[in-house]
């Protein structure tokens, strides 16, 4: 859940997503669901003349499964939010077992 948590802060932000199938898009991320599928809008592709198959494209839908990377705007990270998250979670599931 801390990765959908910081994705859902970054919604209207623009991002890009690396696919496992080495496309790579950028647009402004509209949604993201609890399986971390992806809705972008205002969508470009990084590198037109490996895939001029997909200038036309706008706004699509990225299933999880199939993402390798997600790169994030550093400005809208605070990395001692981040690790401060990711310390309570740890804590939550150590208290658990």
């Amino acid at each position: 859940m801390l990765f959908y948590s910081v994705f859902k802060r970054l919604i209207g932000k623009e991002i890009v997503i690396e696919l496992k199938n080495d496309l790579a898009l950028r647009g402004t991320l509209h949604s993201v669901d609890q399986y971390l599928n992806f809705k972008l809008t205002n969508v470009s592709v990084v590198d037109e003349e490996r895939f001029p198959h997909m200038i036309s494209v706008k706004s699509c839908f990225i299933r999880g499964s199939v993402v390798r990377y997600v790169q994030l705007p550093a400005a809208e990270l605070d990395a001692d939010v981040l690790q401060d998250s990711t310390r309570t979670e740890v804590a939550k599931e150590q208290a658990g077992k």
